[in-house]
Order: C-alpha cells, then sequence, then structure tokens
C-alpha cells in the first residue's frame, strides 16, 4: 500500500513521533493506522527501558489527600532533570500516581522489593487452600505459583493496574510518559496513611 504524506502528517499529529518514524511504523504496519500507533507505542516503550538505568535525581515529592483527609499519600518520584520535574506531563505523572496509592494500597514498588520470607508465606497460604479445595498434587506447583504471582500483582505499585485504564499496568503507564518526556523516570518511595489503621512497626 502507498503510504502518503497526508497519513504520515495525520500519525505525527496524533502520536507527535518524528516524521521518519511515523512513515516506518505506516510501511510496517501496511498502511493500517491503528497497526502503526502500536507500532509506535511498542518503540517509544522499549526507548523507554533503556533509559531506565540513567541517573534520575531531580522530581518531586507528590503529596494527595483523599475522602476528606481520611487516606493521605507521599511519593518521591525522579526524573533525570530540573526542567522536566517542573513540566506539567510529569508532574500529572506524579499524580495519577499518587492517585494509584491512595486506592489500590499497594506495599511496594516492585517485586524485587518484597521480602523473600513474605514471598514463602504466601506461597504456604496458596498451597494450604489448594489442598483445602482438593486440587490434585500434579498441578499444585502451577496453582501456587499463579496465586503468588496475583498476589505481587496486588502489593506492587509497577504490576497494579493502572485505575483509569484496564489495559495499563502503571510500569506501561510510567514508559509512555518515558516516551513522551524523553527521560528517565523511577518512583523511589511512598507511603499511605489511612485514618485509624494501626502501625505495624
Amino acid at each position: 500500500m502507498e503510504i502518503t504524506t497526508q497519513m504520515i502528517k495525520e500519525l505525527r499529529g496524533a502520536t507527535n513521533a518524528p516524521m521518519l518514524d511515523c512513515r516506518k511504523a505506516l510501511q510496517e504496519a501496511n498502511g493500517d493506522y491503528q497497526k502503526a500507533v502500536d507500532w509506535l507505542r511498542e518503540k517509544g516503550m522499549a526507548t523507554a527501558a533503556k533509559r531506565s538505568d540513567r541517573d534520575a535525581s531531580n522530581g518531586v515529592v507528590e503529596m494527595y489527600s483523599h475522602g476528606g483527609g481520611r487516606v493521605g499519600v507521599m511519593v518521591e518520584v525522579n526524573c533525570e532533570t530540573d526542567f522536566v520535574a517542573r513540566a506539567e506531563q510529569f508532574r500529572n505523572l506524579a499524580h495519577e500516581i499518587a492517585l494509584q496509592i491512595a486506592a489500590s494500597s499497594p506495599k511496594y514498588v516492585k517485586v524485587e522489593d518484597i521480602p523473600a520470607a513474605e514471598l514463602e508465606h504466601e506461597a504456604a497460604i496458596a498451597r494450604a487452600r489448594a489442598l483445602e479445595e482438593g486440587k490434585p498434587e500434579n498441578v499444585m506447583t502451577k496453582i501456587v505459583e499463579g496465586r503468588v504471582e496475583k498476589y505481587k500483582d496486588e502489593v506492587c505499585l509497577m504490576r497494579q493496574t493502572y485505575i483509569r485504564d484496564e489495559s495499563l499496568t502503571i510500569e506501561k503507564l510510567i514508559l509512555q510518559n518515558v516516551a513522551a518526556i524523553g527521560e528517565s523516570v523511577i518512583v523511589r518511595r511512598f507511603h499511605r496513611w489511612e485514618l485509624g489503621e494501626s502501625t505495624k512497626e
């Protein structure tokens, strides 16, 4: 299929990607607009993943209060430059991450932060539950692994489903923004408080 200048302009207008990338995306997608958009998004995310190891020491501490002060969140989100730290898109992303934490109560930023003992404990619970349900031994390992993975999805911010778009995880949301911003973005740490909860220290 012939790729016209008009097609390239439309794709550029929608994605803000460079002209050459838009042409390549349309060629790869054989002129299919939606496939070209997906191709550009995937390319952007791949580039974003490469950026993730760059030093990110600027950023913002975003604070959010929900439900008339019943839930409070403080999250540190880092980027590479002060210029990006002041940008509206970066600030909006930090705010969305704070909203996610308020709504979904993650305990950790990423899987690597979960203590091994906690994962072993979850695996033991999953195994006991599977035995209780009378699951056969030959599928036990798979069931336990599946339930532990589901636990990781619930407690890790990066693996949680984004509250505004179920097709995205928080990690993908961040990668999309990295692709657009052009800098590494890291969620450094967060804390969530809920009125009346007991501290388990």
